[in-house]
């Protein structure tokens, strides 16, 4: 049964700035190829929408993907988790955090977040 006072995932992604991999590229002084390369590499994570990979802008901080989000989004792979409920988790507000999962890595609190993993993977 799922929780009526749950945003739903549209409405959680509808809240972010989604860039194009040229986008992100341009941010980071890299090539679009090279930017789909960290996605591979599990450095970004990235959604089709409107017929093209997207990355949340949010996954960005000071010129690079945000300090502690690889390993968080390893963390999350080896949970079993798909592209897609990775990336509903890491957007969405967590109660124990405060914050959606993205923002409180933003802020630093790495520990916290990969506390939250673990806490998935029970």
């Amino acid at each position: 049964m799922s929780d009526a006072s749950a945003p739903s995932v549209s409405a959680v992604y509808a809240a972010r700035e989604w860039l194009t991999l040229p986008q992100v590229g341009d941010l980071l002084g890299l090539s679009a190829g090279k930017v789909s390369r960290l996605v591979q590499e599990r450095h970004l994570l990235s959604l089709r929408i409107d017929g093209e990979p997207r990355v949340p802008a949010d996954f960005l901080k000071d010129g690079e993907p945000v300090p502690g989000l690889r390993g968080t989004l390893i963390l999350l792979f080896d949970a079993g988790l798909s592209d897609d409920e990775i990336m509903t988790w890491l957007l969405t507000d967590d109660d124990a955090l405060g914050a959606a999962p993205v923002d409180a890595l933003r802020e630093g609190r790495k520990t916290q977040v990969r506390h939250s993993v673990q806490l998935l993977a029970i």
